[in-house]
């Protein structure tokens, strides 16, 4: 009884440090740039009297990147959450397991065949593309007899990121759109426009609005197939919505910066080591943490070798390689 009594109120400090976090690594990214920016300019940026070249360089480029790292982090790290508990493997991911190269590859067609597409049309197709390889990873993973493995599905994943991010490749340079693929698949938030956070921004919300009402059937799920069904949970139709959550998310976040794989993975196995297995307190947990990650790899990676940029998807992919390889070494452990 002590320990149910307890929980509560070291999540709720959990949840205010996790924010403080949040708001700190938010100021650092408004402050620190090519643009030689102050307190103050970042001050008036958020006061409707605030003037100036250096506050508008804040409003207009500065504050939607970040804004957009907050959500992409966000959606990357639940979507990675939700996939390790539904599949019970470690080692899943939406970048290691083709949601972002399906993604990317219904990106590079759908530039190439519908090139007058808006942004909403460029949104859907990186759904569908989301779906279908995710589909394809674990239909493959599952054509073995005994059902799929971790591994198994790892290397499904690899396979058809690999086989879907040379076709993105291939029409890129069919079409002559290398510089455009390019400039999506790279994994970058320059450009990010107020336009288009209003049109991504809800679905992520809503996406890790459902996870989070979800997360209880989740973390019954994460436990094992046997123990969901003797709970009299309908697996397949939770499973199918956790499936659509996943899709959603991943799909926004390619639509929105372009492939980022390791962030899904290495922030849930973090967030285990702090509060625990429960996914009601994971998923919240690893929304702002991942937030928090990518507003420091967008930071770092504008101010490496300013003005030039350093893509935020290889800052990522540096830490993420050593993570994974540490995750295998601990027989998927890791913090937990």
């Amino acid at each position: 009884m002590k320990k149910k009594q307890r929980q509560p109120i070291r999540f709720t400090y959990q949840i205010i440090i996790a924010l403080v976090l949040l708001i700190g690594a938010f100021i650092l990214s408004m402050l620190f740039g090519a643009a030689d920016t102050t307190w103050r300019d970042v001050w008036q940026a958020f006061t409707p009297t605030g003037t100036g070249e250096k506050v508008a360089i804040l409003r207009e480029i500065r504050l939607p990147r970040e804004v957009a790292a907050i959500f992409v982090g966000a959606a990357l790290s639940v979507s990675g959450a939700i996939m390790q508990g539904m599949t019970r493997n470690p080692l899943a991911d939406p970048g290691l397991l083709g949601l972002t190269a399906g993604a990317n590859a219904a990106l590079a067609i759908t530039l190439a065949w519908l090139p007058n597409l808006n942004y909403f049309g460029i949104m859907i197709a990186c759904f569908i593309g989301a779906a279908l390889a995710a589909g394809l990873v674990f239909g493959i993973a599952s054509l073995k007899r005994g059902g799929f493995s971790p591994f198994r599905i790892v290397l499904a994943g690899a396979a058809i990121s690999a086989f879907l991010l040379a076709v993105a490749e291939g029409i890129g340079i069919y079409f002559h759109l290398s510089k455009d693929v390019s400039m999506w698949t790279a994994g970058g938030l320059i450009g990010t426009t107020w336009e288009q956070l209003q049109l991504i921004v809800p679905f992520i919300v809503i996406g890790i609005g459902l996870a989070l009402v979800f997360s209880k059937q989740l973390t019954i799920l994460s436990l094992s197939e046997e123990v969901a069904v003797g709970l009299g949970q309908k697996t397949t139709q939770i499973k199918m919505i956790l499936f659509i959550i996943t899709t959603f998310l991943a799909g926004a976040a390619v639509a929105l910066v372009g492939n980022i794989a390791f962030i899904g993975l290495m922030v849930p196995h973090i967030v285990r080591g702090i509060v625990g297995t429960d996914y009601r307190y994971i998923i919240p947990i690893s929304t702002i943490t991942g937030a928090i990650f990518m507003l420091l790899a967008d930071t770092l990676g504008r101010n490496i070798n300013p003005p030039y940029e350093t893509p935020v998807a290889a800052i990522i992919s540096i830490m993420g390689l050593p993570f994974f390889l540490f995750i295998i070494h601990k027989g998927g452990k890791a913090f937990s």
